[in-house]
C-alpha cells in the first residue's frame, strides 16, 4: 500500500502541532525533532508516556488543529500508523522494511503508542514482527506499564501473557504518603515547559515556562536518586532557597519534590552571568564597577547575617553571580558546597575539594583549612579586581594554576589601575579583602560603608567631562 494514501486513510484524528514547519523531521534517533529542543513544535503522539513528568496539555475544544504533512520519514510514519490503530498500514511499512523498534528521541517505540492507546490488534502484529516486549523510553516506561496506566486492560494481558515486566513505579526520596503533607512550595511539572537553553551555571540547567513565565530549573539527574550525598544537598540548598529574599539573591520560585525528575526552580535572568557580561564589555567604568560590587556585597552581605546560621557560600565566582533585565546584579550558586559547622562562625569543609577549578577561591578552602565568613570576602576580591582590570588574576593563566599560586605561593596580581580614574580606597579595600589572615579582611557591611561612600562620591555617566572633578585629587 502506498505510505501517503495510508496516511491519508489514517487521519480520522488529527494532532496539534501548534506553528509546526512543512520542512522534513523524523522520530528516529537519527533524524529525530527533539521535543527537549523545540517543545512548541513537538509532535504529540497521543497520549504520552504513563512516567513521562512533562505532561503535555490536550488540545483545547475548537483550537485549529494541523493534519500531519505527508514527507515524515519511516519512522514516524510507523508511530503515526500505530497511534490511529491502522493495522494494515503498520503491517504495509513493516513488510517494506521499516524496523518494527525505531523510535522517537523519547525512545518511544510504536509498541508505546499502541499499548497507550488500546489499540489491540495492533500490539499483536507489532509483537508478531518481534517488537521488543520490554523496550524502555527515557522515562523508564514500558508498553506495558503505559497500557496499565491508561486501563488498556486487553492490552496489558496480552502483554503480560507473552512476559512483559512492568517496572515498578520509582517513588522520590522525598515523597510523602499523605496528601496533606505535599510542600507548599510544590509545583505540577505539567505546567513547566522546557526548551533548550544554555546551561547559565553548574546548578542552573534548564530554561522552562511556567504559567507564561521564564524560570530557570536545576533537575537532578537519572542515576542521582540513589546517591544519598546529591539528595542532601538537594535538600539542603532546597531548604537554603525557601528562606532567601533579597532582590541581589536569586530567588526561588518552587520545586518539584514528588514525581521524578525532581527540581528546583528559579526566577529566570536573562542577561546571564557576570562572567560572560565581562568577557565581552571588559574593563568596566568605576561608577559601573562600584555599583556591581554593591550588588554582590549586599547580596552577601544578606546571607552572611541570615539567622539563626549564616550562609557561607564558599564558591563565589562570577558564573555564580547574575544581571536581571535592570542591570543589577543577584548571587546564585550557595549553598552547593557542603560544610560542616564547628562553631557559632567557624567551619570546616565535609568533604576536601578534589579538584580546584576555580582561582576566586580563599586558601583556607584550597588548603582544607578551618575559615570563617570571610572566605567570601577573598573570593569578592577578585571579582572586583576583574571588573576593574578588565581580565581575571593572573590572565591567561589556567584556574588551578592560578589558585595554586595565590593560595599556596602567596602572590597577588598587581593593581594597574593607580591612575586618577581611580580612588586609593578602591584598591586598598581589595588588598584588605585578599590579605592571608581572615581576621584583616572585612566583613561585608563594613564593605558596603565603604563601597557606598567610593560610590557616592564617583563622577557619574552624563555629565560634561570639564564639569567634574575627582573627589579624591
Amino acid at each position: 500500500m502506498d505510505v501517503v494514501a495510508a496516511l491519508k486513510r489514517g487521519v480520522s484524528r488529527q494532532f496539534s502541532l501548534g506553528s509546526l514547519s512543512k520542512s522534513r523531521f523524523s522520530f528516529g534517533r537519527h533524524a529525530s525533532l527533539d521535543p527537549r529542543l523545540a517543545s512548541a513544535r513537538r509532535f504529540a503522539f497521543g497520549r504520552q508516556s504513563s512516567l513521562d513528568p512533562n505532561r503535555r496539555r490536550s488540545p483545547v475544544k475548537g483550537e485549529q488543529q494541523v493534519g500531519v504533512p505527508e514527507n515524515l520519514d519511516a519512522t514516524m510514519h510507523l508511530l503515526f500508523m500505530a497511534c490511529q490503530g491502522d493495522a494494515n498500514g503498520v503491517e504495509d511499512l513493516l513488510k517494506d522494511g521499516v524496523d518494527v523498534n525505531s523510535i522517537d528521541l523519547d525512545d518511544r517505540t510504536a509498541l508505546h503508542i499502541a499499548a497507550c492507546e488500546g489499540h489491540v490488534d495492533v500490539v499483536r502484529l507489532l509483537l508478531s514482527f518481534r517488537a521488543n516486549i520490554d523496550a524502555r523510553d527515557r522515562w523508564g516506561s514500558t508498553a506495558a506499564a503505559d497500557a496499565k496506566y491508561y486501563g488498556n486492560a486487553e492490552v496489558y494481558d496480552l502483554l503480560k501473557a507473552r512476559g512483559a515486566k512492568t517496572p515498578k513505579a520509582r517513588k522520590t526520596p522525598m515523597a510523602v504518603s499523605n496528601p496533606q503533607d505535599v510542600p507548599e512550595y510544590e509545583l505540577n511539572p505539567a505546567e513547566l515547559y522546557f526548551r533548550q537553553g544554555d546551561e547559565l551555571s553548574k546548578d542552573i540547567r534548564q530554561v522552562a515556562k511556567w504559567n507564561g513565565i521564564k524560570v530557570s530549573v536545576k533537575m537532578l539527574e537519572q542515576d542521582a536518586y540513589s546517591d544519598p550525598d546529591t539528595i542532601n544537598a538537594f535538600k539542603n540548598e532546597l531548604t537554603l532557597m525557601q528562606k532567601v529574599r533579597h532582590p541581589n539573591v536569586i530567588q526561588f520560585v518552587g520545586a518539584v519534590t514528588q514525581n521524578i525528575p525532581m527540581m528546583i526552580v528559579y526566577e529566570y535572568l536573562p542577561k546571564g552571568g557576570l562572567g560572560s557580561y565581562l568577557k565581552k564589555k571588559g574593563r568596566l567604568k568605576l561608577h559601573k564597577a562600584l555599583r556591581f560590587a554593591l550588588d554582590i556585597a549586599r547580596g552577601l552581605n544578606y546571607l552572611h547575617e541570615c539567622k539563626p546560621d549564616p550562609i557561607v557560600h564558599c564558591d563565589l565566582r562570577p558564573k555564580n553571580i547574575f544581571l536581571d533585565d535592570g542591570g543589577q546584579l543577584k548571587v546564585a550558586g550557595f549553598g552547593l558546597t557542603k560544610i560542616l559547622k564547628l562553631s557559632p562562625d567557624r567551619y570546616k569543609l565535609a568533604h576536601p575539594m578534589a579538584h580546584i577549578d576555580s582561582l576566586y577561591i580563599a586558601p583556607e578552602l584550597y588548603k582544607n583549612e578551618i575559615f570563617d565568613r570571610s572566605v567570601d570576602a577573598f573570593s569578592f576580591s577578585l571579582i572586583l579586581y576583574e571588573m576593574i582590570e578588565g581580565v581575571p588574576a593572573f590572565h591567561p593563566k589556567s584556574p588551578g594554576d592560578v589558585a595554586k599560586m595565590i593560595c599556596l605561593e602567596g602572590i597577588r596580581p598587581v593593581l594597574k589601575t593607580k591612575s586618577k580614574a581611580y580612588p586609593p580606597d578602591l584598591n586598598e579595600l581589595i588588598e584588605e579583602c585578599w590579605n592571608p589572615q581572615p581576621g584583616v579582611r572585612p566583613t561585608f557591611s563594613e564593605i558596603i560603608l565603604r563601597l557606598d561612600k567610593m560610590y557616592a562620591n564617583c563622577p557619574k555617566p552624563g555629565r560634561w567631562k570639564e564639569n567634574f572633578k575627582l573627589p579624591w585629587k
